[in-house]
């Protein structure tokens, strides 16, 4: 890579040059044109180390770019799969000209550097469109630039791709059908919260029920889903109300639920079934906020139908994943079957005399991270009879996961170790998600 920072070239084993590609800037998100030739001694100065630098970190799918002042220098950051990997570290004025650089091309002011700002740009490489996210906040040394990327081609994926079983799929039709009852998908920030939602949303059969979205969703394609766009002066109450007299059976919140918001929508979904996302630990957390923000336990036991929440694991590579006959001990630990005769886990490192000996060749794949992507688990807390009965109750959120468990709900435990069991990922992998919270 351009960096040194990435997998191996197939061209640069056998010697040959090879011409790497760089990033295509395609305008900044809100409309506002970079003048390149008021501003050339910064294009001449930033241009090309941004083109590197970007095109470094999407080369690598990496989903955050940050780079940070450090004395002297600057640290690039990289995070690949929710996980951080060091980039280059850039002399302070470089570092200075390719943030500002950046700003520019994304539609912010360049002189503004002692206040956050916002905004973002359209990229293209390899003819793959990407978005980018792009975050400034003023730092003693100067200013953090971090960019968040988001890919149009990623957020598309199927149920399936997203790592919902059919049985899942069909627990969620059950709990969003029939007009009516309230469906909500939460998580901590960057857990993929998002995009469940929006899964969640196309599992459903959108020809059997007319279903409507209610926000921006940013250009996300959802066929045979329409489109519900807000009339001047409309509240959220207007706004369901007019989908009821459409006769709409199902309504999906782009934006995220609220204390403000909670109220009209319990309240609301007596006559359509209203599918959202809000910000929580979990889903036991989730249903505790719920309860606080509404100020009436009862009005959630009786309106909300599940709450759902995911954690992101890495796949392990394919191409060099590693298989291992496990421990009996380890099996009845972590509570697989038996009879499991196989597990995989990522390759191990290599020693300092492999790579001397020449005999190792690092995973072009994956880049030898031992992980390619990352796939969802889930769990999904469903209002029975006892746990309505509980939630009336303002329970903690211990409680709540005492009595899911008990009732043998879909469980993040449950749903990781099969995936562990598929090899797809690794026990240790898991031990790492589950650790982090």
């Amino acid at each position: 890579m351009i960096f040194g920072f990435g997998k191996k070239k197939k061209a640069q084993e056998e010697g040959e040059e090879r011409q790497v590609e760089l990033v295509l800037f395609k305008g900044a998100l809100n409309g506002k044109e970079a003048n390149l030739q008021a501003n050339a001694k910064l294009a001449k100065a930033g241009l090309l180390p941004s083109k590197q630098i970007i095109t470094d970190g999407l080369s690598r799918r990496a989903e955050m770019i940050r780079i940070e002042p450090k004395g002297p220098q600057a640290a690039v950051t990289f995070l690949v799969d929710g996980v951080p990997y060091p980039g280059p570290r850039l002399p302070k004025p470089q570092a200075f000209a390719v943030t500002q650089m950046i700003k520019l091309l994304s539609g912010l002011e360049v002189q503004v550097r002692d206040k956050p700002q916002s905004g973002g740009v359209r990229v293209e490489l390899e003819e793959r469109p990407y978005e980018l996210r792009v975050d400034t906040q003023p730092v003693q040394a100067g200013e953090r630039l971090i960019i968040r990327v988001r890919n149009p081609r990623e957020e598309r994926k199927s149920p399936e791709e997203l790592g919902m079983t059919d049985e899942l799929k069909q627990k969620i039709r059950s709990l969003t059908s029939g007009r009516q009852g309230l469906f909500l998908v939460c998580g901590p920030p960057f857990s993929g919260t998002t995009t469940t939602a929006y899964t969640v949303l196309r599992s459903l059969d959108a020809f059997l029920y007319g279903i409507f979205t209610l926000g921006d969703t940013e250009g996300r394609e959802l066929i045979n889903i329409g489109e519900a766009e807000w009339n001047p002066g409309e509240t959220l109450r207007d706004a369901l109300v007019r989908l009821v007299r459409a006769e709409a059976d199902v309504a999906f919140l782009a934006d995220p639920v609220n204390k403000e918001t909670l109220d009209t929508i319990l309240r609301m979904q007596e006559d359509i079934s209203i599918i959202g996302e809000f910000p929580a630990k979990d889903a036991a957390h989730g249903i505790v906020q719920l309860i606080e923000w509404a100020g009436d336990a009862g009005l959630v036991s009786r309106g909300v139908r599940g709450v759902m929440s995911q954690k992101l694991v890495r796949k392990l590579c394919p191409e060099c994943r590693e298989a291992y006959k496990p421990n009996p001990k380890i099996l009845a630990k972590v509570g697989l079957p038996s009879e499991t005769k196989v597990l995989y886990r990522k390759p191990k490192p290599p020693t300092p005399e492999e790579k001397e000996s020449g005999d190792y060749w690092p995973c072009d794949v994956c880049g030898d991270i031992g992980f390619l992507g990352r796939i969802a688990i889930f769990e999904l807390i469903e209002m029975t009879d006892a746990m309505k009965e509980l939630v009336a109750s303002s329970p903690t959120p211990q409680a709540i996961k005492e009595l899911a468990r008990k009732e043998q709900m879909w469980s993040f435990q449950k749903d990781g170790l099969r995936l562990v069991a598929e090899g797809v990922t690794s026990l240790e992998e898991l031990q790492r998600v589950f650790k982090a919270g």
